[in-house]
């Protein structure tokens, strides 16, 4: 991105001077030059969603959280702005997502039911399950599992950005912010915060490599499924699926452990 500048200052110096005198029309100008950066991550949420979720909607919810993002932002940090954003702004969003509880009951009860089938599986069998020893455990014919894992990708996006663990200031974090955005909390909370990424890292390792490489080229390389797709020479329908497993996986590893945090 072209250096930003207002009244001939840096951006850097921008935001100096807005942590200092919090001036209204800094803070416009953050807004407007970001505003792009809402659409964006609203655009990457809207894929797999349900018909019922509209873009609009999401962009509106996203403009909450670049708000939060300038106001909460620290340049003495070494953060870059738009890395620190896109986690506040796609925060923001599945906030306002779990809010309006916008996943239908039945799926949301077969979410569950896959995550658990997933879990006492691979505690059995000491490895990832696949495909059909899951299908066979929940006695559906493996195209029925496969319809199923499609039918609840939607709500896979939403998992890895539930709410894990809130540090200072009642400051929320997701599985994903924990990995990509670390911020400076109390000694205290950052020996226990290193230990949740610990575990989160391990488990993802532990992943089917498939499953594994679809989680960074989503969530840190930044592409859509679409494109992972290609990459991966397999149909975008076939990365959805990936996805929603690969996260399933996840909930479940991570699920005993949660409950003693949260």
């Amino acid at each position: 991105m072209a250096e930003i500048m207002l009244d001939g200052k840096t951006e850097e110096d921008l935001w100096r001077s807005y942590k200092k005198h919090r001036d209204t029309r800094i803070r416009d100008f953050f807004v407007k030059q970001y505003a792009p950066l809402v659409k964006y991550v609203a655009g990457k949420v809207a894929i797999g969603m349900p018909n019922n979720v509209e873009f609009d909607d999401l962009v509106g919810f996203g403009v909450f959280g670049l708000f939060d993002a300038i106001e909460k932002f620290d340049p003495d940090k070494h953060v870059k702005f738009k890395t620190y954003a896109v986690t506040r702004i796609r925060g923001a969003i599945f906030d306002e997502l779990r809010t309006i509880d916008w996943v239908p009951r039945s799926v949301r009860q077969k979410t569950r039911e896959v995550e658990e089938t997933i879990r006492k599986l691979e505690a059995s069998v000491g490895r990832a399950a696949t495909d059909e020893e899951i299908a066979k455990a929940m006695r559906m014919n493996i195209k029925d599992f496969h319809n199923l894992m499609l039918k609840i990708s939607g709500t896979s996006v939403l998992s890895l950005n539930e709410v894990w663990y809130s540090g200072e200031d009642n400051d929320k974090m997701s599985i994903v912010e924990s990995i990509e955005s670390p911020t400076s909390l109390n000694p205290d909370s950052i020996v226990e915060k290193e230990e949740i990424k610990r575990i989160i890292v391990e488990a993802i390792n532990e992943l089917p490599e498939k499953e594994k490489k679809v989680l960074v080229l989503y969530y840190y390389e930044d592409l859509t499924l679409k494109e992972i797709g290609e990459v991966l020479e397999v149909t975008e329908s076939r990365i959805s699926q990936l996805h929603t497993k690969a996260i399933l996986r996840l909930r479940a590893k991570l699920s005993h452990i949660k409950k003693g945090i949260l």
